[in-house]
């Protein structure tokens, strides 16, 4: 029982509990059981809770027995990525220079909505220094490893998060996205991430790369996706850029399918090439969705100058983060953080005025294209995951993390939301459908990505 309460979705669990067929405390107790036995291998988490968990568990199952649960992810185990504030526990950013023993007296906003819900939080997961590139390593907790190949990077920032959804420890998972960090370790690692709207989940304190930055889940499932983003878009004043929270129940009308949408499939972006294998996965994907009664069209789909556009919005954030650091300080960060850092501070202040008004740009062709189309589906990633500890393939022609990942951050410019959705495998490696909808209709990618679910479950890994 404890492998298979460690693998089901929030969902299951939340109906296990309400038929009292088991208890938080068991599904609590299956995934710190995980954790115990792979943790070591594979490095998803850098701070783990057990007995605030177990305790949060007693209490879930006792509303339970009761008969009040707070909601459909009460007793639910989750983790929060070491970017979010949560009370009581270090928030170490992936950094040396944070110092823990500083007072953590505040949740951030998923957090604390996340808690008031009763969800059980086992842990904080590991990110890059600040979140700053597409994998995930650092110098304060090390490489974190891809469950499917452990020579294999996971991707980042987000890598822990995706890695413990993937491997059953924990059933829910924030992470954050500020250039494809929920849906490149998704992609990588075979699971669902959702970079929802921007705005759609308050932020506080604000992300040093705050312009482009969002939060989302991570989950084994869609609907398990849609249901922890119900909790986490509830409204907190502390974020002035949020969204006006409409109340909304993001499960509703998820199995609604894709019937008589109009879907744009944009094979590659700005002609950026794809692997053979990536390339074929994700075109059988776009025949899925005309076999699920959607009209598909491929689309040549161009966005000039995103790539220097978004180094603007990523370098010179980095630049202003170091800035506050003592020379000491600087020693101790990541030399490719560094060396964005050192970029980003030649840049002036008409450069950064300029390369905003061109992303406004891009957001504008995207709505353009949304007047012709429901969604437009492409590959999340061009090729599949590469050697752990390493920005980049060790082979190639990619320079930055930003090289490889052509097709995720364009969003985080364009402010609308996207998915990756698990589509298939290469050599044995996950590959990763993109799903990008209108403007404020997460909606829609939800129900696109779950349609898909449908006919193409998402597989696990198997470390047994």
């Amino acid at each position: 029982m404890s492998w298979d309460l460690a693998v089901m979705t929030a969902s299951e669990l939340a109906e296990g509990f309400r038929r009292k067929r088991f208890s938080p405390i068991e599904a609590t107790e299956a995934a710190l059981r995980r954790i115990r036995s792979l943790n070591e291998r594979v490095n998803a988490f850098c701070f783990v809770a057990e007995e605030e968990a177990l305790a949060a568990a007693r209490a879930s199952a006792a509303r339970y027995q009761a008969g009040t649960p707070l909601g459909p992810i009460d007793g639910v185990p989750t983790t929060v990525k070491d970017l979010v504030l949560t009370k009581g526990w270090p928030t170490l950013r992936g950094s040396r220079t944070v110092d823990p023993k500083q007072d953590w007296a505040e949740d951030a906003p998923a957090t604390a909505r996340l808690r008031e819900h009763g969800a059980v939080l086992l842990g904080k997961t590991t990110t890059p220094e600040f979140g700053w590139k597409g994998v995930t390593d650092n110098s304060l907790t090390g490489i974190t490893r891809n469950p499917w190949q452990l020579d294999r990077t996971p991707g980042g920032s987000s890598g822990g998060a995706a890695v413990a959804a993937a491997t059953g420890m924990g059933a829910l998972h924030i992470g954050t996205d500020g250039g494809g960090s929920i849906r490149i370790p998704a992609s990588f690692t075979g699971i669902f991430g959702l970079k929802p709207s921007y705005g759609r989940v308050p932020a506080y304190p604000s992300s040093p790369f705050a312009a482009v930055s969002h939060l989302g889940p991570m989950t084994r499932s869609v609907r398990d996706a849609a249901l922890m983003l119900s909790v986490m878009a509830q409204p907190d004043p502390r974020d002035a850029n949020a969204l006006p929270h409409d109340g909304r129940d993001w499960s509703i009308g998820l199995d609604s399918g894709v019937r008589a949408l109009r879907i744009a499939y944009a094979p590659t972006i700005n002609q950026r090439p794809v692997d053979a294998g990536i390339a074929a996965s994700v075109a059988s994907a776009a025949v899925a969705f005309a076999d699920l009664g959607a009209t598909v069209e491929t689309i040549d789909l161009t966005l000039p100058e995103v790539d220097e556009v978004f180094a603007a919005h990523w370098f010179a954030p980095a630049a202003t983060l170091l800035a506050g650091f003592t020379d000491a300080q600087r020693e101790m960060i990541d030399p490719g953080l560094r060396a964005i850092a050192a970029e980003g501070a030649k840049l002036s202040a008409r450069d950064y005025i300029a390369a905003g008004r061109k992303r406004e740009g891009f957001a504008i062709t995207m709505n353009l294209l949304f007047e012709r189309y429901d969604l437009v589906l492409s590959p999340t990633l061009p090729i599949t995951a590469f050697e752990a500890g390493y920005e980049t393939p060790r082979t190639g022609p990619y320079a930055r993390w930003t090289g490889w990942t052509p097709f995720t951050y364009p969003f985080n410019l364009t402010r609308h939301p996207a998915a990756s959705m698990p589509c298939g495998f290469v050599d044995g490696l996950p590959v990763g459908l993109q799903i990008i909808g209108p403007m404020h209709r997460d909606d829609l990618v939800l129900r696109a990505a779950r349609a898909f679910e449908s006919g193409m479950p998402i597989q696990l890994p198997n470390l047994d």
